[in-house]
């Protein structure tokens, strides 16, 4: 439509092409374009038909075709499947039969309260109008309003310039053929007015009553009565002052018609400073005064024209910007429903082999068949460690899971997971590893980097769906202008890369890959964490993530983590033994603060288990009163979360300051980093992350007992 109107200047072309080409789009049988009168007549222009269908040359009220002119007004399109099952068409449905209409939609243009045009759709049988049917005659509508408003514009735009250009020649003429009118000289002292010939026939006066001279009172006579008055007060203020004199005013000539002139003169003043004599001359300028009329009114039209254009471009714009924004919406919920559908696939999953596995450990203990109990243990242990896993991929996600950062050597890291990679990509990758010489030393959670290593060679696995390459390399990098590209401080960092040889990521799938919310994967297949986790680790971790990829060549994903000048430290080994095999000769006693009844139970029995004294606190004011009595605390294990108004480091720090030294465990399964001091926590507190291993719980405890009391000084 754009390209067939764009060359149009009559705006009844312009329409009837509209018209053509929303009729033939909607496969309908009429269209028509109208504009609305003052009394609610609408006068259509032209109009488009399929079939054998007229519409009449006169004005159209809208009454005469149904009861529907106030949601018209209101700007609300009216919207008709069946005129004759319509309350709003019943009464009118023959006048549509004669037209061949049974349904229709009529979109009204609103101006500035006041509607002003419609876009009729009419189809030969009943219809369901669709939404997007409906918005697209609105759209046509408004872009037909548009063009035909500009070309009308423009076609009046025309025709006054060209009455310019006819008052301009006039001028021209007038001037070549004398525009002078006559002069005129004022003895003022003895009120004579005498003016020469050509004066006196332009007002069809006596010649000789010209050069005998007259009353100035006679020539003031032909003044037109509107202007008498504005005449007077400048003649009185020339004579007051003296000198040059130029006034425009309406006079009545010879044809008893008005005409614009000017009077140009001087007021010549006597030795006493009285006005003498007052000669001057009359100019013609009635054709210069429409001249001047039709230029501020083109002017005016033209400056109306842009603010109404400027108007509706910026009412249109924020059209534009409220249908982006509920676009943004749309596909923020339709992610969050992605995100929604693969965890809740994923934990039903999990649940359904805890809770399976529970139910059949009661039937066999039921049944005294405690031999087959191990392999359900085992089966719900390992479902319960995998939502664990899954729980800290979305708080990685959001960059907020526990983390427990380590001087870590990265190559022995890598070294270390290669074996785990190879199985879990399958005989079908080819995988290499480098590491640059002398690596640094990053301060890191070792188990969240070999998460995310081990994550990105599953998605380079996933885009190599017919075998492949799969390089881990890392190096020392060290960033100087290259740091404000990557959002990172200038320094000193080791670079972590996974690259494949797959089939590449598309240029806008690339630029959304670290989106909170944004999958490519359908709804019920996994949770799309991964790159998300990724991102939230690196960024926690003081430092950031990088993707570059080529189509059909392979990815590359890059971590780049600060340097830690300091020793690294080995991996404590995770025990699998029993209970049992932590426990203690010593009376210690240890105060659980958890506001969750099941958590707080299960510590406390490990906690008996071991040979300790435990006590109960379920909120931190309950807590700090145990804490302020006689009771001796050796340790003080508290959930960070707690309500009562105090939370796990308010009441771990008021507990120092009444027991100096006092050892602190945080249970915590959400990383508050604000209330965690930003991870820097003093010494003797430590960190635990939900959900745990017992055996490891009790290991912790042990090791925290034996180890000397933290120093308090600076």
């Amino acid at each position: 439509m754009s390209d067939r109107i764009r060359d149009l200047t009559d705006p009844t072309q312009i329409a009837h092409v509209a018209e053509e080409i929303l009729g033939a789009t909607l496969d309908a049988n009429v269209v028509a374009y109208g504009r609305v009168d003052d009394g609610a007549a609408v006068v259509v222009d032209s109009y488009w038909s399929s079939t054998e269908v007229s519409l009449p040359s006169r004005p159209i009220s809208i009454h005469d075709y149904g009861l529907y002119d106030q949601d018209l007004k209101r700007g609300e399109a009216v919207v008709i499947a069946d005129v004759a099952l319509d309350q709003r068409t019943g009464a009118f449905s023959e006048s549509f039969k004669r037209r061949g209409i049974r349904s229709f939609v009529s979109v009204p243009i609103v101006e500035q309260s006041k509607l002003v045009a419609l876009l009729y759709v009419g189809q030969g049988e009943t219809r369901d109008w669709t939404e997007g049917d409906i918005a697209f005659i609105r759209d046509v509508a408004e872009r037909v309003r548009a063009e035909t408003e500009r070309s009308r514009r423009e076609l009046e735009l025309r025709e006054s310039e060209a009455r310019v250009k006819e008052y301009a020649d006039r001028v021209k003429l007038a001037l070549a053929a004398g525009a002078i009118i006559g002069t005129w000289v004022w003895d003022i002292p003895n009120d004579r007015f005498t003016v020469d010939e050509a004066f006196a026939a332009a007002f069809g006066l006596d010649p000789s009553l010209g050069r005998t001279g007259l009353p100035l009172a006679q020539i003031v006579d032909t003044v037109h009565p509107d202007d008498q008055a504005g005449l007077a007060a400048a003649i009185e203020e020339v004579i007051r002052r003296g000198g040059a004199y130029a006034h425009q005013y309406r006079t009545r000539r010879a044809d008893g018609k008005y005409y614009w002139l000017e009077a140009n003169g001087r007021v010549d003043l006597d030795a006493d400073g009285k006005a003498a004599n007052f000669p001057g001359v009359l100019l013609d300028v009635d054709a210069r005064r429409a001249v001047e009329a039709e230029r501020d009114r083109v002017t005016g039209m033209l400056r109306s024209l842009n603010d109404n254009l400027e108007q509706r471009v910026h009412e249109r714009t924020s059209e534009l910007m409220r249908a982006e924004e509920a676009l943004r919406q749309s596909q923020k919920m339709e992610a969050v429903g992605q995100l929604t559908g693969g965890l809740a696939h994923d934990f039903n999953n999990l649940l359904a082999g805890i809770s399976g596995s529970l139910e059949l450990i009661e039937t066999r203990i039921r049944q005294g068949r405690l031999m087959e109990v191990e392999k359900y243990l085992v089966a719900a242990q390992g479902a319960t460690k995998r939502a664990a896993a899954l729980t800290h991929r979305l708080l990685a996600f959001s960059r907020r899971q526990t983390l427990e950062p380590k001087a870590t050597d990265v190559v022995a890291l890598i070294s270390g997971m290669e074996e785990l990679v190879r199985r879990t990509v399958g005989p079908q990758i080819h995988i290499e590893t480098h590491a640059g010489a002398s690596l640094w030393t990053i301060l890191v959670d070792p188990n969240q980097l070999e998460n995310a290593v081990l994550n990105l060679c599953i998605n380079a696995r996933d885009a190599m769906p017919d075998g492949g390459n799969i390089i881990i390399e890392a190096n020392n990098r060290t960033l100087d202008a290259d740091a404000v590209s990557l959002d990172l401080d200038p320094g000193d960092y080791v670079s972590v890369s996974v690259s494949d040889s797959g089939v590449g990521i598309p240029t806008d799938v690339i630029e959304r890959v670290f989106e909170p919310f944004f999958t490519t994967k359908p709804i019920g297949v996994g949770t799309g964490l991964g790159l998300s986790m990724i991102f939230g680790f690196a960024k926690q971790s003081g430092g950031q993530v990088r993707i570059r990829s080529e189509v059909g060549k392979g990815t590359t994903v890059t971590l780049f983590l600060p340097r830690h000048d300091c020793v690294k430290t080995a991996d404590e080994p995770i025990e699998n033994g029993n209970l049992s095999d932590h426990k203690s000769d010593k009376q210690m006693t240890v105060l659980v603060v958890d506001d969750e009844p099941l958590v707080r139970m299960l510590v406390v029995d490990v906690l008996e288990e071991l040979g300790y004294r435990p006590i109960e606190a379920d909120d931190g004011p309950t807590g700090m009163e145990i804490i302020r009595s006689t009771e001796r605390i050796d340790l003080l294990i508290t959930d960070v979360g707690l309500p009562g108004g105090m939370n796990g480091r308010q009441v771990a720090d008021a507990a120092r300051e009444l027991k100096p030294g006092l050892k602190v465990l945080f249970v915590t399964g959400y990383a508050e980093n604000a209330v965690l001091n930003h991870g820097h926590l003093d010494p003797g507190m430590e960190i635990i992350t939900k959900p745990f291993d017992l055996t490891v719980l009790a290991k912790r405890i042990g090791d925290m007992m034996n180890s000397p009391p933290p120093s308090m000084g600076n």
